[in-house]
């Protein structure tokens, strides 16, 4: 297992999404419980670049859901999908341009995969409580940890995306990952019930 380094600070997400997604792989999603820390190692992450994007919730303007997206960087964008999923987001780039980095999977530090960003927010805890958390203030509950030099990072096209754009990035070699298809494999989604998927349209898995 990789060390934990310092938290990330407003810095590190003041910048375009895609720049900030592919360092996020490495770095730790840390949730303070009543145990203690608990952590995630972040292996898969996708890039959404605004109202310029076809597949981001902000392609319309601001609305009073994606209303974090357009503050401050660093800041957590949480979103419930399907009536029973949460999706944690990271607000990257520069205020008012609506960017953000989407949480896809993890590995705890024993070495499991959360594959699936709704597995990797109920492994933490993550829900709706935790829209707009600044996640890089000394005194809240969840933030992200720098890595260490890891694998090459790979891209692909987004899950569930029409665009081809390879806006999603994963480590090289990681155990789960395909990469042809772009998904983890499915025995890490097993514990998650399925939910009625829609019709396929730009935008319907996670954006």
């Amino acid at each position: 297992m990789r060390q934990a380094g310092p938290r990330l600070g407003r810095p590190f997400f003041a910048r375009s999404s895609p720049e900030v997604a592919r360092e996020l792989l490495g770095c730790w999603l840390v949730r303070r419980g009543p145990g203690g820390p608990v952590r995630l190692e972040l292996l898969e992450v996708e890039a959404y670049l605004g109202e310029s994007d076809p597949a981001s919730h902000a392609r319309r303007g601001p609305t009073p859901r994606n209303l974090p997206m357009y503050g401050l960087a660093g800041h957590a964008y949480v979103y419930f999908i399907y009536g029973m999923h949460h999706c944690l987001n990271v607000v990257t780039g520069p205020a008012g341009e609506a960017q953000a980095v989407l949480l896809r999977a993890g590995r705890r530090a024993s070495g499991d995969v959360v594959g699936g960003p709704a597995l990797l927010c109920r492994a933490l805890g993550v829900t709706l409580e935790d829209n707009r958390v600044d996640l890089c203030s000394e005194g809240t509950h969840l933030w992200l940890e720098a890595g260490v030099a890891g694998p090459p990072v790979e891209a692909g096209p987004r899950i569930g995306v029409r665009d081809p754009a390879p806006l999603r990035y994963y480590l090289a070699g990681t155990v789960g990952v395909k990469r042809g298809a772009g998904t983890l494999a499915r025995s890490h989604f097993s514990q998650v019930p399925k939910a009625p998927r829609p019709a396929d349209k730009p935008g319907r898995n996670t954006w």
